[in-house]
């Protein structure tokens, strides 16, 4: 589905790391917006917040939100949506939070020698996906997900992200 309008993406960098890094808010709102395209869901005049952080920032919010007191790569905090549709004047429609842990995704990228801004595009798009309803809590669930962000990834000009597994 082609949406005239994306979700309205706002990166917000809370961590110093990421300053070695001029280009991610790019990143990120080139993948938000190709995932955007690639949905059923209704995104636009949406908000999207995406919010760079530290090994120790993801590991609070992930020991907080999800009990597990260790440092991940992303997480996503879709918003509840309100009751009836969006109509035009209505205040924007917020989809949600993702998080994104900058030591973690660059050890990963590093691990599997994959190019940091393919990377980071990856974890935007799972991030985005995951604010609009899709998961892997099974395999089938995960199957359907990992080819959507496959087929969204090589849009970008990403090379599969999985196919080394």
């Amino acid at each position: 589905m082609l949406h005239p309008n994306p979700p309205m993406t706002e990166v917000l960098v809370v961590a110093d790391c990421w300053q070695s890094e001029p280009d991610a808010e790019t990143v990120i709102q080139r993948a938000v917006a190709a995932a955007a395209e690639s949905v059923d869901e209704d995104v636009a005049e949406a908000e999207v917040a995406v919010m760079l952080t530290d090994d120790a920032g993801i590991r609070t919010l992930n020991s907080n939100w999800r009990g597990l007191d260790k440092p991940t790569n992303v997480l996503s905090f879709p918003a509840l949506q309100p009751e009836g549709a969006w109509k035009p004047g209505d205040a924007p429609r917020m989809l949600g939070d993702i998080a994104i842990a900058y030591e973690t995704m660059r050890r990963e990228a590093d691990e599997e020698q994959k190019p940091f801004d393919h990377h980071l595009s990856h974890l935007a798009v799972h991030g985005f996906l995951h604010l609009v309803g899709y998961d892997h809590e099974n395999d089938d669930d995960a199957e359907e997900m990992e080819a959507l962000e496959t087929q969204i990834l090589a849009h970008l000009g990403i090379p599969d992200p999985y196919a080394d597994r």
